[in-house]
């Protein structure tokens, strides 16, 4: 499986940004996707994750109500929503699949998303 995510940039607070991660390679219905981010001297940490048909996902408590996590499997692509950026939002985001959810076997170059205050 191949991942590419893409979209980041550099915005002001309050603004809004829309991630989108390509996958392409062999996937199953079982499958989930997940974001990722990671800000500099910090760990990496969950963002989102969404099954394969899009009809289930989690999303972080720190971001749920300014995050959206969607899907269009006809295009291979996934989606993270991002409004109301704050200056902590500022990382690295990475996608990633999964074949259960709980361990991550592959991952995107990442897409670095900056938010100026």
């Amino acid at each position: 499986v191949q991942l590419q995510a893409f979209g980041g940039g550099l915005v002001q607070a309050g603004a809004s940004l829309r991630l989108s991660c390509k996958y392409s390679g062999r996937t199953e219905k079982t499958d989930v996707w997940g974001w990722f981010r990671q800000a500099p001297g910090k760990e990496r940490e969950f963002v989102a994750a969404i099954n394969w048909s899009g009809s289930s996902w989690n999303i972080a408590d720190s971001v749920k109500d300014r995050f959206t996590i969607t899907k269009d499997s006809a295009k291979n692509v996934m989606y993270l929503q991002m409004n109301g950026l704050k200056s902590e939002d500022t990382a690295i985001y990475y996608c990633a699949h999964s074949t259960n959810g709980d361990q991550y076997d592959y991952w995107g170059q990442g897409t670095q998303v900056t938010v100026s205050s």
